[in-house]
């Protein structure tokens, strides 16, 4: 079963390796260090990540590094969009109605 993006983010772990990796390319190594899971917990959620396509693998020599896929980020940007004018409307809103009961 092919997994999509909003799975993959849906976990705080994999939110989190995301996080980590959009700063540089790391291997699951150190990606592991900054977690208290086991290796293995880690291989999977980038194994995840990966038939996401929201991460890639570079090999360099012996290790595997993991960097984010930014065009995969970018589907998810484009689905937050259609959100984003409705938040803004109802902050000024909010805004608004804070402002005038400030002022009376």
């Amino acid at each position: 079963m092919r997994r999509d993006i909003f799975q993959a983010i849906a976990d705080p772990t994999r939110r989190a390796i995301i996080a980590l990796i959009a700063i540089h390319a790391m291997t699951p190594n150190a990606i592991a260090e900054q977690f208290d899971i086991s290796r293995q917990a880690v291989s999977k959620h980038l194994r995840i990540l990966t038939e996401c396509e929201l991460v890639n693998q570079e090999y360099q020599g012996r290790e595997i590094y993991y960097q984010l896929e930014i065009k995969k980020m970018k589907q998810i940007d484009k689905w937050l969009e259609q959100f984003r004018k409705n938040w803004e409307d109802r902050f000024d809103a909010l805004d608004n109605l804070l402002t005038t009961m400030k002022g009376k």
